[in-house]
């Protein structure tokens, strides 16, 4: 882990964090000698697909989905007794 003064952070705070990004070390902040932050590397990218889409291919459609039923469903028929 390399340590920096805050001072010197502040001088040269852009070059520091490129260093931590292109080294992957943790870089901790100091004041007067006590830590006071540590910057770590972010996290590499799952690199997987995104949420929107993420299910495509893993549904089967089985049969006509835009046709009507031949069955009644069961709520139909008690709507129509309440008439």
């Amino acid at each position: 882990m390399d340590t920096m003064a805050i001072s010197k952070f502040k001088a040269t705070c852009l070059a520091a964090l490129e260093r931590v990004r292109k080294t992957g070390r943790v870089l901790r902040i100091t004041r007067f000698g006590r830590p006071i932050a540590d910057i770590s590397p972010p996290k590499p990218d799952r690199g997987g697909r995104q949420w929107i889409g993420a299910g495509e291919g893993t549904v089967t459609f089985m049969g006509d989905l835009v046709s009507p039923l031949d069955v009644e469903w069961e709520v139909l028929s008690i709507k129509k007794r309440k008439r």
